[in-house]
């Protein structure tokens, strides 16, 4: 497939049971729950820290699982800090901070991988365009089912990630370093819809030029049955 692309490449119901007027309260309480997205009651949302990348820098656990719900279903990522410290670090702060709440899985290409990354917030995705991270030497394979960023060069690695869908081996002398692996739900990763293909002006699947700067509502008008991840959770 396509490698130069890749290195181009670069969002309680409270009971209560006593006067008529508080079991209305409760009710109402209950209907704004109920009509609060599904994300907002796991992943907090922190846009202080996403629209100044500068402040995400703790670091990472030596394992941590992140659970991703999708508009295909939920898998489960497991990173492994010590084989790629500076990636792990990065994922970690963005999961924390509910970067990946509403963000597109934008391209994607049946037997080579799925990418994903670019917020769906212009103003977000703004912000983390030059938070680069020095590269990490590579010691696991691009095989499939584990997951490393997409890079411009050198040292460029922002919130682009991808997942391979075959063994992509080829990839690791060119320095992309996976940092984990999907440890359930691979099913789900290959069933994201693919039909787009390839990325503008090479196929028909979106501008990233575009999604950087109109984000999702780009997306949404153009590529409607493009899936998207719903949040990502630590849960560990």
């Amino acid at each position: 497939m396509n490698v130069r692309h890749l290195l181009l490449a670069s969002a309680a119901v409270l009971a209560v049971s006593c006067s008529p007027k508080a079991q209305e309260a409760a009710q109402t309480a209950g209907k704004a729950a109920e009509a609060a997205p599904a994300q907002t009651k796991e992943v907090i949302v922190n846009m202080e820290i996403l629209k100044d990348p500068s402040k995400a820098v703790e670091k990472a656990p030596d394992t941590f699982k992140v659970k991703f719900d999708t508009t295909k279903g939920d898998f489960t990522i497991e990173v492994h800090r010590d084989w790629a410290p500076l990636g792990a670090d990065r994922f970690y702060n963005l999961v924390r901070n509910g970067y990946f709440t509403d963000v597109a899985f934008f391209r994607v290409i049946s037997g080579f991988m799925v990418q994903f990354g670019i917020h769906g917030d212009p103003a977000v995705a703004a912000a983390w365009r030059g938070a680069r991270i020095k590269d990490d030497p590579v010691k696991q394979s691009n095989t499939k089912g584990y997951i490393s960023y997409a890079m411009a060069g050198p040292d460029t690695r922002t919130t682009q990630l991808f997942i391979n869908y075959g063994d992509n081996v080829r990839l690791d002398d060119m320095g992309f370093s996976p940092f984990g692996k999907v440890t359930d739900g691979m099913k789900v990763v290959e069933s994201i819809y693919s039909g787009y293909g390839e990325g503008a002006p090479s196929g028909r699947g979106p501008d990233q030029g575009r999604v950087q700067m109109e984000g999702n509502a780009y997306l949404r008008a153009q590529f409607p049955r493009m899936d998207y991840i719903k949040s990502a959770q630590l849960l560990n």
